[in-house]
């Protein structure tokens, strides 16, 4: 063997050997994230749960606006239920009237949670309101606006609006929000955690 073809090999065998032990002394990959790399994930996260409130407080504005109309005729209000699509813009209301013509409210509402499940779980959609009315107390003749809400990103709640009609027109009290437990998009509060990331 050649002088040069030696001296190469020598300096090729010991770069190799004092390269790969440096490799091997690197440390190896953690499951660990830095503190920059949660920080971007909480920012990340952050604008998801805004963008997921503003869409909740746009279709249930959307939805009481349309609602609003039915309160004030002399019929006994029905329950009524609006999505928004996967587009994130579009809010369209469910029509269950023809199956539901002589069905009470209270199974009405039942329909629409089955039908709006049915769509969420196929992921054609991202938020769902149903609207329904019902008195404040079972010993008062006071009415209030009942807004049930869920978002896939793991929101869900009631917003219930006291509400009188006037000389034909809605004037609604101050509301108060609850948490309820998910029946659309999941079937539990854990299911939603896992499912908004």
């Amino acid at each position: 063997m050649p002088y040069l073809e030696k001296s190469l090999l020598h300096a090729f065998l010991l770069a190799a050997f004092f390269v790969v032990p440096a490799a091997s002394a690197e440390e190896a990959p953690t499951s660990e994230l830095t503190e920059d790399q949660e920080m971007a994930i909480k920012l990340e996260l952050s604008k998801y749960a805004v963008l997921g409130q503003q869409q909740i407080v746009d279709l249930t504005k959307q939805a009481t606006e349309a609602y609003s109309a039915t309160l004030t005729d002399s019929k006994p209000n029905m329950p009524a239920a609006w999505m928004l699509l996967e587009d994130g813009m579009t809010i369209k209301r469910i029509d269950l009237d023809e199956q539901a013509e002589d069905v009470p409210a209270q199974i009405r509402i039942l329909m629409y949670r089955a039908a709006l499940k049915s769509i969420a779980r196929r992921g054609k959609i991202h938020a769902a309101a149903i609207l329904y009315t019902g008195k404040l107390s079972a010993d008062s003749d006071d009415e209030a606006l009942v807004v049930e809400y869920e978002h896939r990103l793991g929101i869900s709640g009631n917003k219930i609006i006291p509400f009188k009609v006037t000389s034909g027109k809605v004037a609604y009290s101050e509301p108060v929000t609850r948490e309820k437990p998910f029946q659309i998009f999941y079937d539990s509060k854990a299911d939603a955690e896992g499912g908004a990331s």
